[in-house]
C-alpha cells in the first residue's frame, strides 16, 4: 500500500484529489478483492456447510451476476442522484454482504451475502470512476489517477489468492469476508467526508426494462448451466431454458433504436467494437473457472492447505501485473492484433497445458502453465480497453469502456457456471481418477475458448485499433 499511497500522491494536485484518489482506488481495490479471495476457500466451505460443486459455483457466481448486471445502470444512478452517494450506498452493501457471508450459517445465507456485495461493487466502481473524472479536469492528471485507478485491479489480483489462502489456513473461511469490512468502513467514511457531491442528470435516464430483461436473461442462462445436469433436464429447467430465450431477444427488441438504452446495439455494427467485447468475454470464461478448479485440485489432490495453495498461484498474478505495465508500449510497437491474438493464445495454450494435470501432482507443470497465462493477461487486458474505446465515437467512450467490464463479468459468470459443470459431470466422485477427468475436460473447455479468442483478435483486429479513436 505505500507504492500505491505514493504513486497517488504524485498523480494527485493537492491534498484533496490525493484523498479522492485514495477513496476511490480503494473502492475497486475491494471489489477486485472479493472476487479473488473466495476462491482459495471453496473446498473449506464445501466440507463446513456440506455444499456440493453446485452451490459453490453459485457462491462465486452470484456476486458475478449481479455485478455484472448492474455495472451500466450503477453508473447512471451516480449521474442522477449523486455519485458520492452511490459510492457509499455501494461500500455499505458490500458491508452488509460481508457481514452476512461471515455469519452465513448455510450455503443459501452465504450465496444471499455474495448476491448483495455483487450489487454493492456495481454501485461503487462505475461511480468511483466517474468521481475521480470530475476531480481532475486536467487531461494529463486525470490519465495518470485513472492509470493509477485502474492498476488496483491488478494489485488486488496479485494479492488476493495469497491473502485469502492465508487467512483461511489461519483464522477460518469465515476470516475472508471479515477482511474488507474495516477497509470498507475506511472508505465510506473518507467519501462521505472528504469527496465533494457531483451528478450530471442531463441526457441519463434510467431504463428499468432493459434491465431486468437483461438480468431475466442471464440469471436464467447460469441457472440452467449450472442446474440442468444436477436436476436431469427437469420440465422445470426446460422451462427456466425457454425464459432465457425470450427475455434475451426481448432485450434486443427492447433496446433497438432506443433512446437512453442499457446497451446501445448500434455500437455492435462496429466489428472490432464486436470482436473487442468477445475477447473479453473469451478471456475471462477460461480464466475465472481455472481459478475456481485449480484451487480445488492443488487442496484436494495435491494436499496442500490453502495459504500454500494461494502462494501457488502467486506466480500468474505477479507476471501478470509486471506485463501489463509494458503492454501499451508493446501494443504501439507490435500493433493491437499481434498484442490480442497473441495474448489470447498464451492463455488458452497455459490452461491446456493444465490438461496434462496427473493423481500425482506436479508442481512444475502447473506453475509453468500459470506463468503463460499470466503472461497471456497481460499482454492482453490493457489492449482490449483501448480497442473498444478506440472503436466508438468519443461521446461513446464511457459506454464502451462499462460495456468491456460488464462483458468480462459475463464471461467470468458463465465461465464458472458451463466449465464448472462439466467438471461436476465428469468428476463422478472424490476419488482423484474422476476428480482429474473433470478437471480435464473443464480445462479443454476453457483453453477452446481462449484460442477461439485468439481466433477472433486475427481475423478482426486492425494492427491500429488501440490509436485511432472514433473510427
Amino acid at each position: 500500500m505505500a507504492f500505491l499511497t505514493m504513486r497517488i500522491q504524485d498523480a494527485a494536485s493537492g491534498r484533496g484529489t490525493t484523498i479522492i484518489l485514495f477513496v476511490t482506488s480503494l473502492g475497486v481495490f475491494i471489489a477486485q478483492l472479493d472476487s479473488m479471495v473466495v476462491n482459495l476457500a471453496v473446498k473449506h466451505i464445501g466440507t463446513d456447510l456440506n455444499a456440493g460443486v453446485s452451490q459453490l459455483q453459485w457462491v462465486l457466481d452470484s456476486y458475478n451476476l449481479l455485478y455484472a448486471t448492474l455495472l451500466l445502470t450503477g453508473g447512471t444512478l451516480g449521474d442522477l442522484y449523486g455519485r458520492t452517494r452511490l459510492f457509499a450506498t455501494g461500500i455499505g452493501l458490500i458491508v452488509a454482504g460481508s457481514v452476512l457471508c461471515a455469519a452465513a450459517p448455510n450455503a443459501l445465507a452465504l450465496i444471499s451475502g455474495r448476491a448483495i456485495t455483487g450489487i454493492g461493487a456495481a454501485l461503487e466502481v462505475p461511480t468511483s470512476l466517474s468521481i475521480l473524472t470530475v476531480a481532475y479536469p486536467n487531461a494529463r492528471r486525470r490519465s495518470r489517477a485513472i492509470g493509477i485507478w485502474a492498476s488496483c485491479n491488478g494489485i488486488a489480483i496479485g494479492v488476493g489468492p495469497t491473502i485469502g489462502g492465508l487467512l483461511v489456513d489461519h483464522a477460518g473461511w469465515r476470516s475472508i469476508f471479515a477482511l474488507v469490512i474495516p477497509v470498507c468502513i475506511l472508505a465510506m467514511a473518507l467519501a462521505i467526508w472528504r469527496v465533494p457531491e457531483s451528478r450530471d442528470p442531463k441526457g441519463r435516464q434510467l431504463d428499468p426494462v432493459g434491465q431486468a430483461l437483461a438480468i431475466t436473461a442471464l440469471a436464467s442462462l447460469a441457472f440452467v448451466a449450472i442446474e440442468g445436469l444436477h436436476r436431469d433436464w427437469s420440465p422445470s429447467i426446460l422451462v427456466i431454458a425457454a425464459l432465457c430465450v425470450v427475455s434475451g431477444a426481448l432485450f434486443v427488441w427492447w433496446e433497438q433504436g432506443r433512446r437512453g438504452a442499457l446497451v446501445p446495439l448500434e455500437l455492435f455494427a462496429n466489428s472490432e467494437f464486436s470482436a473487442s467485447l468477445a475477447i473479453a468475454g473469451a478471456m475471462t470464461f477460461g480464466m475465472y473457472a481455472m481459478l475456481f478448479l485449480t484451487p480445488l485440485y492443488l487442496q484436494s489432490i495435491g494436499n496442500m492447505s490453502a495459504g500454500v495453495a494461494g502462494v501457488a498461484l502467486l506466480p500468474l498474478s505477479i507476471v501478470f501485473v509486471v506485463v501489463s505495465q509494458f503492454s501499451g508500449a508493446l501494443t504501439k510497437r507490435l500493433g493491437a492484433r499481434v498484442m490480442t491474438t497473441a495474448g489470447m493464445f498464451a492463455m488458452g495454450f497455459g490452461i491446456l497445458i493444465l490438461t496434462l494435470v496427473s493423481a500425482e501432482p506436479s508442481l512444475w507443470l502447473v506453475e509453468a502453465a500459470l506463468l503463460i497465462i499470466g503472461v497471456g493477461l497481460g499482454l492482453n487486458t490493457g489492449p482490449i480497453n483501448a480497442i473498444a474505446v478506440a472503436s466508438v465515437p468519443p461521446a461513446r467512450s464511457g459506454t464502451a469502456s462499462g460495456l468491456i467490464n460488464t462483458t468480462r463479468m459475463i464471461g467470468a459468470t458463465l465461465g464458472i457456471a458451463v466449465l464448472g459443470t462439466l467438471f461436476a459431470l465428469h468428476a463422478g466422485s472424490q476419488a482423484p481418477e474422476t476428480m482429474i477427468a473433470g478437471l480435464r475436460m473443464a480445462y479443454i473447455g476453457g483453453g477452446t475458448v481462449e484460442l477461439a479468442g485468439a481466433l477472433v483478435a486475427f481475423c478482426f483486429i486492425r494492427h491500429d485499433s488501440a490509436e485511432q479513436p472514433g473510427r
